[in-house]
């Protein structure tokens, strides 16, 4: 399977990609500074310099062209509102609808935990340009035609991968959940397609190995 991944030097996708690539998949890495190249080329993704932000629909349908899987973990990184909607609310969307004219079947969002419209983030708080970017972004993967799933971890941490989760049914919600299972889910997710499409699976560390807990 052909994948390419967004954010492609993020935290969680320079761990994520040397799990898909042993998984036997050519892995295309994106991402903006040339200067990540060596880091990227490392994960065993094959490197690809592109800045997102500036790329209209066609220049992304091009450099989707080829692929079975989108998986967008890219982001602003907080900080600045405006590149936080340009990126990831602008920028993702475009991905989108580049996937689908690129026949792109599968695309794999990374979110966050309680994602949704009714975020209930105060428009005062510096966190709400990104809950709201996230909201559209998803709703609008969600309205695609695209065989989506979307991925909801809660605060992430540097904690070594465990290899467990858990997905909160009833009770309490977000916790922590650290970028290396994260990763692992994103590897999951990929390999159980059919069992995960069209879900939007919200998930903190635990006790239950992801297998099992992607599947309850």
């Amino acid at each position: 399977m052909r994948i390419t991944l967004f954010g492609g030097h993020g935290k969680v996708a320079l761990l994520a990609a040397p799990l898909l690539v042993r998984a036997g998949h050519e892995v295309v890495s994106v991402f903006r500074n040339p200067d990540h190249t060596e880091d990227v080329a490392a994960t065993g993704a094959q490197p690809r310099v592109a800045d997102v932000e500036s790329m209209d629909t066609d220049a992304l349908a091009e450099l989707l062209s080829g692929s079975d899987t989108v998986i967008w973990s890219a982001g602003a990184g907080g900080g600045n509102p405006s590149r936080t909607w340009a990126v990831d609310r602008d920028a993702a969307i475009r991905s989108m609808d580049a996937a689908e004219r690129a026949g792109v079947r599968d695309y794999v969002m990374v979110s966050y935990f309680g994602a949704r419209p009714d975020h209930g983030v105060p428009e005062d708080n510096s966190f709400y340009p990104y809950a709201e970017a996230k909201a559209a972004a998803d709703a609008h993967l969600k309205a695609s035609g695209l065989r989506w799933t979307i991925l909801g971890p809660s605060r992430l941490t540097l904690e070594p991968p465990t290899g467990r989760i858990e997905v909160p049914r009833e009770g309490p919600g977000r916790g922590d959940v650290s970028r290396g299972n994260v990763a692992r889910v994103i590897s999951t997710v990929v390999e159980d397609r059919e069992g995960t499409a069209g879900r939007m699976i919200e998930f903190n560390d635990g006790d239950v190995p992801i297998e099992e807990a992607l599947a309850r």
